[in-house]
């Protein structure tokens, strides 16, 4: 899930994982898809979350939990990749 910030680019993206998930990172086009570039804080809800200011555009991304890569279920679109999953897109 994304929540869009008061600030222009700001976005806040969401991961609502099980209670025993130890790490979540965010990946995507706007960090190259570094898996450890991103980690995600648990907030007091259980849900993990990570605040970005970002460029206009189309942004593609994923979260990994636990070390296996995931769209987010709750994106509006969702894009084929060429490894054969999906990705989620946010537009800025």
């Amino acid at each position: 899930m994304i929540i869009r910030g008061k600030k222009k680019g700001e976005i806040t993206f969401v991961c609502n994982a099980m209670g025993d998930t130890n790490s979540v990172y965010l990946v995507g086009s706007f960090n190259k898809w570094d898996p450890v570039k991103a980690s995600m804080a648990r907030n007091k809800g259980g849900a993990f979350r990570k605040k970005l200011t970002l460029k206009p555009g189309r942004y593609e991304y994923k979260f990994i939990v636990d070390g296996i890569w995931l769209n987010d279920t709750d994106s509006q679109e969702n894009v084929m990749n060429p490894y054969g999953t999906l990705n989620s897109v946010v537009c800025i």
